[in-house]
């Protein structure tokens, strides 16, 4: 297990991104450019001082317009400058982008574990303020990319440890 002052040394991008973020995760078509889905999200992210459940810990909200709610776990341990998920849903790291003279880029990638032949890239782009960022997931089934979400997000507060609205996120 690593300290929060370590990956906030090793990895201050993701440290910096600690707090309540809300936005719109929308999902494309590759091919046709398609709307095929669009949700509203309110994330979680959280270094946690004693390191449990893990080093790193990020719950995602997603809200549709139909009122379904989804809320998914995503722990990760820091280990060779990157963050590692193993859970059930997705095996992958996240690493600051490299080059990136800015310090304002993090890319990832997983697999999803019951998708067999699916991996996905992401890239994170924060703005200079680290208050809004816009992320990229490009989906690939059997090496060709077949579907893209666009993700806006702003940030909502930086006190993780008090959030109290579990409500959907109105704007």
């Amino acid at each position: 297990m690593a300290t929060k002052a370590e990956i906030a040394k090793n990895m201050p991008l993701l440290a910096a991104g600690e707090g309540v973020w809300e936005g719109w995760y929308r999902y494309y078509d590759a091919a046709t450019g398609e709307l095929i889905d669009q949700h509203r999200s309110r994330l979680i992210c959280r270094l946690p001082e004693d390191g449990k459940p893990a080093d790193y810990h990020q719950t995602n909200h997603y809200f549709w317009e139909d009122g379904r709610v989804e809320v998914r776990e995503f722990p990760a341990n820091y280990a060779d400058g990157r963050i590692w998920w193993d859970n059930d849903l997705i095996k992958g790291w996240a690493a600051a982008m490299q080059p990136d003279d800015q310090n304002l880029s993090t890319c990832l990638n997983w697999v999803r574990k019951n998708e067999p032949g699916i991996y996905l890239y992401e890239m994170i782009q924060v703005d200079e303020s680290h208050n809004f960022r816009s992320r990229v997931w490009q989906w690939f089934r059997d090496g060709k990319c077949y579907q893209r979400t666009l993700i806006d997000e702003h940030r909502v507060s930086d006190d993780w440890q008090n959030w109290t609205n579990h409500d959907a996120p109105t704007d």
